[in-house]
């Protein structure tokens, strides 16, 4: 096949043929559409946009930045916003420059956009600026993103009735190539009305994309006839205000509707010559509509034989009533589908209420006939909600074998769905490693914090005792109504510091006139991070934070930072502002919230992913200093999590329990971890990552692959793909490759990504639909068991409900990466673990046997391509060459190509994932090669085996023989109880070596030395690199006076040297010589051998089958017993607990029980 030939430039350049788009990425082309079609009818415009980015509008200033060589030459000047009502003045300004006589252009058309709330708090700036007017040649865009579902917002966003208040006709397009054409109306009806044009779209048209016609002249815009005033409806000089209403209600809306009509934006889309049911729609909801018909196996013909036809609203406001009358008059009932509110229903009614008996139908919406709700009105619906509504409303004349089927496969899939036990472990979105939130937001006991908008939002289910958000700007504002009836007496408040410029120091402002008590924690960061980590829209530093918050009255500012020193002695900071590093963040708060009145915090740390960002770009200094952890030394206590609360810190299963590791490609180098109360960090000092070449030798039998069958694209029909995943991972990579595959092969396509705020590590989905036409595909977003593939590049994603919804088992195929990715829940809870069981029941249980594949693709893309961040492409390949993917593997190739990203690994990663689908025990095998062999966890033999060497190297001899003798008789006397049971006899043997093998200092010094460590440092490094160890010798080390624990010190290389010496006096270990042996920890280490040998020869004198597992639960008891110092007197304390409660059990059966009620 001949592919075209496309560039990333068409999307703005390409003017004929289809052309790739994004939602965000049409509103910019529209813009540039705009200018070529004025100059083309000789007019000398320009555009200004301006407005403030939130999801789902946090692409638009990110699309227009990287456009930025293309917009002088269509005289597209954008101005981020400092916030919304001050971007949409700033748009009402653009058309006040044609008021003057002497503008440089003929008019200036303009874009205003925005969220949800964004709008709302915009309602004064955009209800002056829409009764002031709109300029002849300019015109004015309002584009607000709704979150029906409030996936990415904490409201629900529905600004139809917004735009209706404020007199605004408002737009509503439902594909991409609506977002191009509506926005040409938009700004062609805002010219010809004199009144801004509201313009709505959701995550499923800006987070979409679509080819669209390219040609800038396609659309022929009609100007109607309309008897406008002598002095016309434009903005002019000296208007007067008590004109505005009138010229707004009586000419400017009129105007808009005559416009409305002469070009058919509302239009009737289905047609009948026998019409009998009307169907009402409008946006989403009209493609969703479409949607649900075809599922009911209702296409055109067969609708028109039926006599449904339907009305899609382009312009819902204002109302056009006549229209509505002539597609209603003489149906038997009109149905009105439309999201959140009863906007449209209403006037539908309103509309045709005096119609004659006889010519005027049932209206239904929200609820049926008999007040039954029908269409949900809360969160968001789709195709599958519709479908019920619809097949009910025609039951009474018509169904069909597919339409009963389909609702009894939604009835069916629903019914499991309500069975189904909820996930104990989610995929959350969290802070990205080494975030500075991680950090910053801990607030001290007894103090409480309050949440706001941004990343930090994310502490406030993060049990950091952070509770009440407010909306953006009014963080703290809230604490003065609370804070006169509050026993508490103090907050700290988080603010960003892109909220702190967009608004928030108003409300510092109104908390120091109110003299209430309140730090505000300020958080520098130095990105707008949870859009995409955009600069903030102006000039901000730390010292002009504390100059403008010292101006308004603030007398305690403290600056925190992870470095406090970078600041030079003449920083221009405000008066009296003291500095001090994060490690003194719990003691620095403990001073603050005893200050009276407003003191300020300012926690100075850039944002983990844009230092990321920086460092590639070579933007910011990278430092040759990496963390690893000797996992030998590790006790898989978890501090380290918790100090630093960092997703790079992974678990790491050995045969000697659960440890850590970091992970050195999401590892942002925030060095916090290392902060943990444990001596098995290390700095790795100039030291690379050493990445493993990718395998060159091909196993035989996958040398030469087969070409697969793939998929046939039917007429009618669309080839659909969910793909799932982590956030930040790639998995909106995929989508993108292959609708760009499809896009040079010339097949149809749409796809819809969806993350929000789940781009943090979360749950993300791409909704990916292939077809022969672009007709065939109505709703971009898959419904209930619509997927002919599911590619799960998370198991746990895969797992969750929107997945599970899509699968119909005698349809779809799933393909799961089985890899087991931590979650932002595991750096809270060290011990949790990954439910991978669960995971593979619940997919399985929804596809039926034989239908759902698992392969760890990501262990097998790091051992054949040195990154893990190619298993993706890997799963790709895999799905391709099982003939799942109807597009070709020379496209897929060629989107790579063009993505330009590590170009020659992705295309390595899709080839072994093609291998592997063909091989997979060969591709195994290859990626093994060279590693050790797993020790079975149920082999005792030789997992006591292994133990007993480590004894002899830990002690003795005679040491190792002590423990095997106490594993032997327990296994003996299980044998006699339960000839096939082992788990009494494990439990000991773990838990037995686990005690006798304290961690004391010759033990460390030996982990350091054996040569272990120094080849698994070589194993994952490369370079001349020198090491620093983070130690607290008992000796040597400091107590910190905040905190009464020892301090870490930093000890250069000669402790490697020092450890290889103080190994070999392990002979003193316990003896009257042994200095280290006389603190109080570890005297309770070596009588807990001794207490632990004692518990197990009184549960062998009492054990019978009936206790067994009690008895097993008893000798597990030590495996919560971890950690160093503090650390491990506390989890001592824990499992001493335990261990008495289950003993009280075990000794008097039934002394532990509840008592009954009476």
């Amino acid at each position: 096949m001949t592919l075209t030939a496309v560039s990333l430039d068409d999307k703005y350049q390409s003017e004929e043929g289809r052309v790739y788009l994004t939602g965000s990425q049409a509103l910019v082309r529209v813009a540039m559409l705009q200018y070529l079609r004025d100059k083309a009818a000789g007019l000398n415009t320009a555009s200004f946009i301006s407005g403030y980015r939130g999801s789902p509008m946090h692409n638009i200033d990110k699309e227009l930045w990287r456009a930025n060589r293309f917009l002088a030459d269509r005289a597209i000047h954008f101005v981020p916003g400092v916030n919304e009502d001050l971007a949409a003045t700033s748009c009402l300004g653009s058309q006040q420059s044609s008021m003057f006589g002497d503008s440089t252009h003929d008019g200036v058309f303009a874009m205003w956009y925005g969220k949800g709330p964004g709008l709302d708090r915009s309602i004064d700036a955009i209800r002056h600026a829409n009764m002031i007017g709109t300029s002849q040649h300019g015109g004015v865009l309002a584009v607000v993103g709704d979150d029906h579902a409030m996936k990415s917002t904490d409201v629900p966003a529905a600004s139809e009735t917004m735009f209706a208040d404020l007199q605004m006709p408002m737009l509503y397009p439902a594909t991409v190539q609506e977002i191009v054409d509506y926005g040409l109306y938009g700004w062609a009806m805002s010219r010809f009305s004199g009144a801004w044009t509201g313009f709505k779209v959701t995550a499923d048209t800006v987070d979409a994309a679509a080819p669209i016609d390219g040609d800038p002249s396609r659309l022929k815009i009609i100007l109607p006839e309309f008897n406008f005033p002598e002095d016309g409806v434009n903005i002019r000089a000296g208007d007067s205000w008590t004109l505005q209403e009138t010229r707004l209600r009586q000419f400017k809306l009129p105007a808009a509707m005559a416009f409305a009509r002469a070009n058919d934006l509302n239009k009737v889309v289905m047609e009948s010559p026998r019409p009998r049911i009307g169907i009402i729609s409008s946006g989403k909801a009209a493609t969703d509509v479409r949607q649900a018909l075809m599922e009911l196996g209702i296409n055109a013909a067969q609708a028109a034989d039926l006599g449904i036809v339907m009305l899609k609203m382009g312009m819902p406001f204002p109302f056009d009533a006549e229209t509505v009358r002539n597609f209603a008059t003489g149906l038997e009932e009109v149905v009105v589908v439309e999201e959140k509110r009863r906007f449209m229903e209403s006037k539908v009614r309103d509309a045709l209420y005096d119609l004659p008996e006889g010519r005027r139908p049932r209206v239904v919406g929200r609820h049926d006939g008999e007040g039954n709700e029908m269409l949900p009105g809360c969160g968001e619906f789709g195709a599958e909600e519709i479908a019920r509504a619809l097949a009910g409303r025609i039951k009474h004349f018509h169904t069909s074998d597919r339409i009963e089927a389909r609702l009894a496969f939604l009835a069916a899939k629903e019914a499991r769905a309500a069975q189904r036990q909820q996930m104990t472990v989610t995929r959350i979105p969290y802070f990205c490693s080494g975030c500075p939130h991680n950090t910053s937001t801990k607030v001290p006991d007894g103090s409480r914090g309050q949440g706001g908008v941004g990343c930090h939002f994310m502490a406030t289910y993060m049990d950091r005792n952070i509770d009440a958000h407010t909306h953006m700007g009014g963080e703290g504002a809230n604490w003065i109504g609370h804070f006169p009836f509050s026993k508490a007496g103090h907050v700290f408040q988080n603010l960003g510091d892109g909220t702190y410029f967009h608004s928030g120091l108003l409300a510092i402002r109104a908390c120091i006139a109110a003299k209430v008590n309140i730090t505000y924690k300020i958080l520098f960061n130095d990105a707008v991070a949870m859009t995409g980590g955009q600069p903030i829209d102006g000039e901000l530093s730390p010292m002009a934070i504390s100059r403008q918050v010292h101006a308004e009255g603030v007398k305690k500012i403290v600056v925190v930072s992870d470095q406090p020193d970078k600041y030079p002695a003449n920083a221009d900071f405000a008066p009296g502002t003291t500095f001090e590093h994060r490690r003194s963040l719990d003691r620095v708060q403990r001073e603050l919230r005893e200050v009276e009145g407003v003191s300020v915090l300012i926690y100075d740390q850039t944002c983990a992913a844009e230092k990321r960002r920086r460092r590639k770009r070579g933007d910011m200094e990278d430092p040759a200093r990496r963390l690893f952890v000797n996992h030998l030394v590790c006790e898989g206590c978890g501090d380290c999590s918790t100090t630093s609360n960092c997703m790079s810190v992974l678990p790491l299963q050995t045969d000697f329990g659960r440890k850590r590791r970091i992970d050195q490609s999401s590892c942002n180098k925030d060095y916090s971890c290392a902060e943990g109360f444990c001596p098995s960090f290390v700095s790795v000092v100039g030291g690379i990552p050493r990445k493993a070449g990718a395998v060159a030798d091909v196993p035989e039998s996958v040398r030469l692959l087969p070409e697969p069958k793939r998929p046939a694209l039917l007429e009618g029909e669309a080839y659909s793909i969910l793909i799932t995943g982590i956030g930040g991972t790639g998995v909106v990579t995929i989508s993108a490759l292959l609708t760009m595959a499809a896009h040079m092969e010339g097949k149809a396509f749409s796809t819809i990504d969806q993350f929000g705020m789940a781009q943090k590590g979360g749950a993300v989905s791409s909704h990916v639909r292939l077809a022969v036409n672009q007709d065939d595909i109505q709703s971009a977003r898959l419904s209930a068991g619509t997927a002919d593939l599911i590619l799960g590049c998370d198991s746990l994603v895969t797992a969750s409900e929107l997945s599970l919804a899509a699968i119909d088992p005698g349809r779809s195929h799933v393909l799961v990466n089985n890899n087991q990715a931590i979650t932002g829940q595991f750096a809270m809870d060290s011990s949790l673990e990954f439910p991978a069981d669960d995971v593979e029941i619940r997919i399985q249980a929804e596809t039926g046997p034989g239908k759902a594949t698992f392969l760890n693709a990501t262990r097998l893309a790091t051992a054949l391509l040195g990154d893990a961040i190619g298993a993706n492409l890997f799963m790709l390949g895999h799905a391709y060459q099982q003939g799942l993917i109807p597009v070709s593997a020379e496209a897929i190739e060629q989107a790579i190509e063009m993505n330009g990203v590590a170009i020659e690994m992705n295309k390595l990663a899709f080839l072994w994932g093609r291998r592997a689908a063909v091989d997979l025990e060969a591709v195994i095998g290859q990626a093994d090669r060279g590693a050790s062999p797993d020790v079975a966890d149920d082999d005792l033999p030789a997992l006591v085996a292994r133990r007993e060497g480590e004894l002899t190297a830990y002690q003795n001899r005679r040491l190792a023989r002590r423990y095997g003798a106490l594993v032997e008789q327990v296994k003996a006397r299980e044998a006699e109880i339960s000839p096939d049971s082992q788990a009494l006899a494990m439990a000991v043997a773990r838990n037995l070596y686990k005690l006798m093998a304290y961690k004391d200092e010759y033990e460390v010094a030996r982990l350091y030395s054996d040569g272990r460590f120094r080849a698994a440092l070589e194993q994952q490094f490369e370079g001349d690199y020198t090491l620093t160890f983070h130690l607290a010798p008992p000796i040597w080390s400091k107590t910190n006076p905040e905190t009464g624990l020892p301090v870490k010190r930093d000890i250069g290389p000669w402790m490697g040297t020092a450890m290889t010496w103080l190994a070999r006096f392990k002979f003193l270990r316990g003896g009257p010589l042994d200095i280290f042996g006389r603190t109080e920890e570890r005297q309770a280490e070596r009588r807990l051998i001794g207490e632990y040998e004692a518990l197990i020869g009184e549960l062998l004198t009492g054990l019978k089958a009936g206790n067994l597992g009690l008895a097993v639960r008893l000798a597990q008891v030590p495996e919560l017993i971890s950690g160093y110092g503090h650390i491990k007197a506390r989890h001592l304390e824990d499992a001493k607990a335990l261990q008495d409660n289950l003993l009280a059990e075990w000794r008097v059966p039934g002394s532990t029980m509840p008592a009954a009620a009476e």
